[in-house]
């Protein structure tokens, strides 16, 4: 009954991004294939798998970064591979990434790298540049003397709110969140799992965020996509993973490292 409920619900939503029978590889390797996955429009999905199975790939196979092998993955509606150069960049604009390790330019300050997506994409004055970069950079917590440094000069946490401001830039629909809490303490993984929480609220945001963070699955994950054996091995709310008999799910969700869930469970 639980389940059927769950379907009902799923069904009422917009399905933002749907990837129907993908197949992804290198050389003689097969990462992931026959993919079904759905991403509902305004919700946080968390995506996680054992190191290796393809969580990053498969975001950036989205992206188009990755060529995939077979399979459709349709955006806002679009079916990608059928887009004209025009169209693609059109979509394009409806997102922000976050990479791993931020992925700053190095020889750009803060402002200047939130500034570049709206430079390859807009037709604004230096000063409305100014201005925007000003409000994102803000808008994710920063200092505005923060603006002017480098990333060399910034800590590992202000580098992760710098590159989501980048993200940001352009107000997309959908923002990509790859391992967004790696690398920082405890204290400042849970106050970007917070950040994230917030914009997504305030924004009205769509968030595809690859983790391995247990915290920030229970605390801020609406839905989450467990990865493994080339498929999604379940999908749903957290009760649904804990609910889980697959060993791994078993393994990862009630593992010694679970300490968040299994305190939440006292």
């Amino acid at each position: 009954m639980i389940e059927t409920r769950q379907h009902t619900a799923q069904q009422d939503k917009e399905i933002i991004i749907r990837v129907r029978g993908l197949e992804v590889g290198f050389g003689e390797r097969t990462i992931m294939k026959d993919l079904d996955l759905d991403v509902y429009r305004g919700e946080i999905l968390g995506f996680v798998g054992a190191s290796g199975q393809g969580k990053s790939v498969l975001m950036r196979t989205i992206l188009g970064l990755v060529q995939k092998r077979a399979g459709t993955i349709e955006v806002l509606g679009e079916n990608v591979d059928n887009l004209s150069p025009a169209a693609r960049r059109e979509i394009e604009r409806h997102w922000g990434v976050l990479f791993q390790q931020g992925a700053l330019f190095s020889s750009l300050t803060v402002k200047q790298n939130v500034q570049v997506p709206m430079r390859e994409y807009l037709s604004l004055s230096e000063r409305l540049l100014d201005e925007l970069a000003m409000l994102k950079i803000e808008m994710v917590g920063l200092n505005p003397d923060a603006a002017d440094k480098l990333p060399s000069e910034l800590s590992g946490g202000m580098i992760k709110r710098a590159a989501l401001a980048r993200a940001l830039s352009l107000d997309p629909d959908i923002v990509f969140l790859d391992e967004p809490t790696s690398g920082l303490d405890p204290i400042g993984a849970g106050e970007f799992d917070e950040l994230i929480a917030t914009l997504q609220r305030t924004l009205g945001l769509t968030v595809f965020m690859v983790t391995h963070d247990l915290d920030s699955l229970y605390t801020v994950c609406d839905r989450i996509a467990a990865l493994g054996e080339g498929k999604i091995l379940a999908e749903g709310p957290i009760e649904t993973m804990l609910a889980s008999d697959h060993p791994w799910l078993r393994a990862y969700f009630h593992g010694k490292r679970a300490r968040a869930i299994a305190a939440s469970e006292a």
